[in-house]
């Protein structure tokens, strides 16, 4: 009953429009004063969402936030476009394929799904019309490729997981890997068959090696970027947290002194952006704890658990069921909230079972980054529809084929934990 009265008061609070952060922290007060003998005093709740904020790994959201904020604007994602349009822009897709690449390397550095479709968007949607690409094939191809923001590391969600289950951040990045390079390579295909059968060609400029090597000479900034921040972590030299201050700070000198770009007046726009998303951000994070307490203290996790071994005990099913559970969570919620409600519940479910938390980190991330391009929330549809006036209508069905590729990548990933965990054995030995 009480699990009921959880999602009708949350439910409720949404339908009246309330913002995601309120209606948690105003569900987690009405539950209270409901329960106060079971689950504590409005008090205690709210010494509980204090202490869960001061959390030293939290600090890479900002951090994080503001780094792609700050590479964003500062010429990064334009020398990156050029170093993988000099490889492979004259293949059939070709630009398609620079823009996933250009996606991969972008997300990086930012962390972020809609940051990256903004970045690499603003550059390659008019460079594919200009080449006789669909304008909406272009639209639906950023914002699916925009995802690989979220999947490789460093990834905002991954952080938002790790301190919600108390998972290493570390190997979480470790464990994006493999899945965002698995998604960039079935994004890449899919392009290459919707392209050949469309015949966009590539961009008619062959490959020379001077050329190719002068732009990546140009954007070596950009690259060794992740360089320094993901060999910084695994190195040891500092951890994940420490490596979002050094995001900001590499950004702030390449941006500033190398490339530029950046102006004092732009970087006072972005921390104040910024800063809005974080304050908006940690609220959410609070009120979502809060309610993950509420959830533990009232026995919720070992009753839908009870419940669940009596319809099945399959491993493969349950994992299943929890797909399409996440599959259609993304589809109203963004992957922070999503996170920060489920996370810790969900994994409490599958940890019995064997599941290793690091793989089904990235079993979640999979599913929401899905739910970028997924109506009806599908933030980076609604991002690239804002950018290009393309309808909503129209990039949801250009999506159809890049979409079928990430259900594809998140299979994989599901029933194959190798597929992320394999960095982890190679460094330990196991996992």
């Amino acid at each position: 009953m009480d699990i009921a009265i959880l999602l009708i008061l949350f439910c409720l609070f949404l339908a009246v429009s309330l913002p995601i952060a309120i209606a948690l922290g105003v569900t987690v007060l009405v539950f209270t004063l409901l329960y106060s003998a079971d689950v504590g005093n409005v008090t205690y709740i709210s010494q509980n969402m204090l202490s869960a904020l001061n959390n030293f790994p939290l600090l890479a959201l900002p951090f994080f936030m503001l780094a792609g904020g700050i590479m964003e604007t500062g010429g990064l994602s334009r020398r990156l476009v050029s170093v993988a349009n000099q490889f492979v822009g004259n293949c059939t897709s070709g630009l398609a394929i620079v823009a996933i690449l250009a996606c991969l390397f972008f997300g990086a550095i930012s962390g972020s799904a809609p940051a990256t479709l903004a970045a690499i968007g603003g550059v390659m949607i008019p460079a594919m019309v200009k080449h006789r690409y669909h304008l909406n094939f272009a639209a639906g191809l950023m914002t699916s490729a925009g995802g690989l923001g979220v999947i490789i590391p460093p990834s905002i969600p991954l952080i938002i997981y790790g301190v919600s289950t108390a998972t290493s951040i570390g190997d979480l990045f470790l464990a994006g890997i493999g899945p965002g390079i698995l998604t960039a390579i079935a994004l890449i295909v899919a392009s290459y068959i919707v392209g050949r059968k469309r015949g966009y060609s590539g961009t008619g400029h062959k490959f020379r090696l001077r050329t190719a090597l002068l732009a990546t000479w140009e954007a070596k900034w950009a690259l060794a970027m992740p360089v320094v921040i993901l060999g910084g972590i695994y190195s040891g030299v500092f951890t994940p947290t420490e490596a979002s201050v050094v995001a900001c700070m590499l950004g702030l000198v390449v941006g500033f002194f190398f490339y530029k770009e950046l102006t004092i007046k732009m970087f006072i726009k972005i921390v104040v952006d910024n800063g809005i998303l974080v304050g908006v951000a940690f609220l959410m994070f609070g009120t979502a704890v809060s309610l993950s307490f509420l959830v533990s203290v009232m026995d919720i996790p070992y009753r839908i658990s009870e419940f669940i071994s009596t319809v099945t005990e399959s491993k493969l099913l349950i994992l299943l069921v929890i797909n399409i559970f996440l599959l259609l969570v993304g589809m109203f919620l963004d992957p922070t909230s999503a996170n920060l409600v489920f996370a810790a519940l969900l994994l409490s479910l599958v940890k019995p079972l064997g599941v290793n938390p690091v793989h089904f980190g990235m079993i979640i991330t999979l599913n929401l980054a899905i739910g970028f391009v997924t109506p009806p929330l599908a933030v980076n549809a609604n991002l690239a529809s804002t950018m290009t006036g393309v309808p909503l209508t129209a990039i949801f069905r250009e999506s159809l084929p890049f979409l079928i590729a990430m259900f594809i990548v998140l299979i994989l990933v599901t029933y194959i934990p190798e597929t992320s965990m394999f960095p982890i054995m190679l460094l330990r030995g196991g996992y």
